[in-house]
């Protein structure tokens, strides 16, 4: 197998594991009824996805709201990006 592949197996492994280390918690843990258990089980990786879906649209509001602070802010973000990915 080459190396690229075994790699990608690996992460694929590791994540499968933290799933379902979620699947187990979310079962044992969650105080619902097995209908719910069950959603939040299957559905536990799209809670980050959501935090961040919410926080981008805060930021972008914030640039109408607040538009000096967040002006800045957004270029120091920019600045960020381009000296961390310059190579």
């Amino acid at each position: 197998m080459p190396k690229a592949n075994a790699v990608y197996d690996v992460r694929m492994e590791v994540l499968g594991a933290i799933y379902a280390i979620g699947v187990a918690i979310a079962l044992w843990r969650t105080d619902a009824a097995w209908p719910t258990r069950i959603a939040v089980a299957v559905l536990w990786p799209l809670g980050p996805l959501a935090f961040l879906v919410t926080v981008s649209i805060l930021l972008a509001a914030s640039l109408i709201a607040f538009p000096l602070i967040a002006g800045g802010l957004a270029v120091i973000g920019v600045l960020a990006v381009w000296w961390l990915t310059r190579g």
